[in-house]
């Protein structure tokens, strides 16, 4: 490779349920890669089953990293997310490996391919403060709190988004400056060596809603309920408990709902949940190759082949 050449970086996006890990699994094995996660969720270690992380075979057959790296009672940003990824990328161009970043987090992707403002770490006592306040004092009084220390940023979020106007309170108290002076400022751009190249998987509304709801039955049968049963007594409020499916289990764990309208709920969330990653990436990611159904071992020789025309012609 010439001094000045391209160092690919693959990324495989797309809805949940869209087979993102098996096609980045199988152009690992393809093209000597190692997968990236670029999954907000599948970062919790306490997660496995219920955010579809990649198996203990399949983390065998070829190297994955940034999975179950960090536990629910953490806040993962995407800032945090962005610096690991790229000492992942570098190390991996450094071995001779192609890096495949996986996921469907749009501002994960978005932060590593167009570059993130700058943005310290908030100390976990002035995130707890600042949350236990919250909690206490309502959504009301926590947006207008927001608004007299940062107006252009409360302006942008609605007043039930708690994670939101919260995560703005944190940088505000932990640096003295609002959220919105940071996102003014450079972005820290990505390295301009790096040549990505986009394989969008977005299949019919139809097929991912079917995928949708077999691969939650799926997870039930393989442990989800006891995954959650271990996160009793952890803080509601908290990213990972979120996730989708993670409260309606936990109503039923409860004692609140049955089964089988908990199973029937989190599938609505995780169908609709879907549709606006879709939507995301309809709008947001220009990719090299949008395929328009799951992914199949059945297309895999054409997919490859098409990935490794790209990264030719731009590696010159």
């Amino acid at each position: 490779m010439a001094d000045n050449a391209k160092k690919p970086v693959l990324v495989v996006c797309g809805p949940t349920a869209s087979g993102k890990s098996a096609l980045a699994l199988a152009a690992a094995e393809a093209f000597g890669g190692v997968v990236i996660n670029a999954d907000s969720m599948q970062v919790y270690r306490e997660l496995r089953v219920l955010t579809a992380r990649p198996s203990h075979d399949d983390e065998a057959r070829v190297p994955h990293r940034l999975y179950g790296i960090a536990s629910v009672r953490d806040v993962f940003s995407a800032g945090r997310w962005r610096a690991l990824a790229v000492r992942e990328i570098d190390a991996a161009h450094a071995a001779g490996q192609l890096p495949i970043v996986c996921g469907g987090t749009g501002f994960y992707l978005k932060a590593l391919m167009e570059g993130l403002s700058p943005m310290p770490e908030i100390p976990e006592t002035v995130r707890r403060r600042v949350r236990d306040e919250a909690a206490a004092l309502g959504a009301p009084a926590v947006h207008a709190a927001l608004a007299r220390v940062d107006p252009e940023t409360a302006a942008q979020i609605k007043l039930g988004d708690s994670q939101r106007v919260t995560r703005a309170l944190e940088v505000y108290e932990a640096t003295g400056r609002p959220l919105a002076e940071w996102q003014a400022e450079a972005r820290i751009a990505p390295d301009p060596t790096w040549s990505f190249v986009i394989v969008l998987l977005s299949p019919t509304r139809e097929a991912t809603n079917e995928a949708v709801d077999d691969r939650f039955r799926l997870m039930i049968e393989a442990g989800a309920l006891d995954e959650i049963a271990l996160l009793d007594g952890i803080d509601g409020d908290l990213p990972a408990l979120k996730a989708v499916g993670v409260p309606d289990l936990r109503r039923h764990l409860q004692g609140e709902i049955d089964l089988e309208m908990a199973i029937a709920r989190a599938q609505i969330a995780t169908r609709q949940f879907a549709k606006r990653q879709t939507t995301w990436f309809k709008n947001q990611i220009i990719a090299d190759i949008a395929i328009k159904k799951q992914y199949s071992k059945s297309f895999s020789v054409e997919i490859f082949s098409f990935i490794r025309e790209k990264m030719l012609t731009r590696s010159g």
